[in-house]
């Protein structure tokens, strides 16, 4: 192509070098904005015949124009150019090759500064919506999952230690938790998402009679951007969304960990269904719980882009600088990683089979039940410092002689404090334990099946 076709090439004495080009275009990855490109083109021409500057007859062939072209590229009969360097040029050369010098009319009070922010904002927020109902199915599926096992008794940890006993029930609503908060953090981010910089221009408005308000409205914003200079160069709305993708994919390599753990032989606690596992190519025995370990191995991947594009703003001067053009890969990865991390998740999530007998044995060793035993001696008048050791040596005893407290004789038991009787294998019970903690987000199975229930109306009334 020759490069006098370059939109901005008049005052240039030289063509550009061969490799600086390439080395400048992102056309190769920008092109997936194409869809939310025309879309801008079509209600900034919308708005242009409102205010007269386009006639009728103009509009309508911008229009039709736009529309032929997308119908071309979603064919795969769209010829990208490098020489045309993104995709606004693209597609703007090809509308004027079909309808002739009105569609040069087009680009009229916008720049591409402002037209791209204004594409980025929009593909986002389609992108926000997709990650959210993606997010809300694999709550969905942990929550009726959690419903399910919310008697099924299991150890909890602190230190990776044998804490006290909880349900798997529990356990699981404490990861629909963090989701939770990641689906607040994803809502709040679309906000300031969702603000228009159309008409900004290329830094400092325009001196033609645009309405801002009205290509906002066309294009479903909830309102024009404020300042025209922070309009084209800011890029917080890219950070944001990175920061909310780092912290869910955090708390899905802590899902991913404890999967992991429980999957191998020495847990046991939970069969993953063999469609999201692999195995060995030498040892036929394996099954690699492979997509938790690649959603794991993928969180590095998206906080990484966090802080890419927190580095490649740190140091812009207003307004808008090439430097810019950087900030779409990352931005593009994060979300692709994180829909098919959800994906993966949403359909794996329900079909986890928890080994309820090995999570239960598991559950009964290493003295899950002493913070009841020592709640029971508080009870009889012991204060709780006194009872502290009073369990702390029976412990003790239960390690040297290889048994648990529940395990020990009432006999055994009293040689340590004489208050302690008959009604104190109530409390030591795996059973006992769980349902003692019958209170507003504790782990009994009442209250399990309870905070399913709430979860279930938060969700369903997005």
């Amino acid at each position: 192509m020759s490069d006098a076709i370059k939109p901005w090439g008049g005052r240039f004495s030289e063509p550009t070098d061969a490799f600086v080009e390439r080395f400048t275009a992102s056309v190769g990855f920008d092109q997936r904005l194409y869809h939310h490109d025309i879309n801008g083109s079509l209600a900034h021409a919308n708005m242009l015949n409102k205010v007269g500057i386009l006639t009728d007859d103009e509009y309508r062939a911008i229009e039709q124009g736009l529309e032929d072209i997308r119908a071309d590229i979603q064919a795969g009969n769209f010829e990208w150019s490098v020489t045309l360097e993104d995709v606004h040029m693209n597609i703007e050369a090809r509308l004027t090759a079909k309808i002739g010098d009105t569609g040069k009319k087009l680009h009229t009070g916008r720049s591409r500064n402002d037209q791209v922010a204004t594409d980025i904002r929009l593909y986002l927020r389609d992108e926000i919506d997709a990650i959210a109902a993606e997010l809300t199915r694999l709550q969905n599926g942990l929550v009726d999952l959690a419903e399910r096992e919310a008697a099924t008794i299991m150890p909890g940890f602190t230190h990776l230690q044998t804490a006290q006993p909880v349900t798997f029930g529990h356990h699981l609503l404490a990861w629909n938790e963090m989701l939770q908060r990641d689906y607040e953090r994803l809502m709040d981010c679309r906000k300031r998402v969702n603000k228009s910089p159309l008409g900004a221009a290329a830094l400092a408005g325009t001196t033609y009679p645009i309405d801002r308000f009205y290509t906002a409205k066309l294009l479903g914003f909830d309102a024009p951007t404020e300042n025209s200079l922070d309009s084209v160069s800011d890029r917080d709305f890219a950070i944001e969304f990175t920061a909310f993708a780092s912290l869910l994919m955090m708390h899905m390599s802590r899902f991913s960990e404890e999967l992991i753990l429980w999957a191998s032989a020495q847990f046991n606690f939970i069969d993953l269904p063999d469609r999201f596992c692999t195995g060995s190519s030498i040892m036929p025995q394996k099954k690699n719980p492979d997509v938790p370990e690649l959603v794991r191995g993928k969180t590095g991947r998206v906080v990484g882009h966090l802080i890419g594009l927190i580095t490649l703003m740190k140091s812009q001067p207003l307004a808008y600088n090439k430097d810019n053009q950087e900030d779409k890969e990352p931005l593009f990865d994060a979300i692709d990683t994180v829909k098919d991390c959800l994906k993966a998740y949403a359909d794996m999530t329900p079909a986890i089979v928890a080994r309820k007998s090995y999570m239960q044995e598991a559950a009964g060793r290493g003295f899950s039940t002493a913070t009841d035993l020592a709640d029971y001696l508080v009870r009889k008048g012991i204060p709780f410092r006194d009872a502290h050791e009073i369990v702390g040596k029976s412990v003790a005893f239960g390690v040297e002689n290889e048994r648990d407290l529940w395990e020990m004789t009432l006999q055994e038991l009293q040689q340590f404090s004489p208050v302690i009787e008959t009604d104190v294998f109530d409390y030591l019970t795996l059973e006992g334990s769980v349902s003692a903690r019958n209170h507003f987000g504790g782990t009994a199975p009442e209250q399990v099946s309870m905070a399913a229930k709430r979860a279930r109306d938060i969700i369903a009334e997005r």
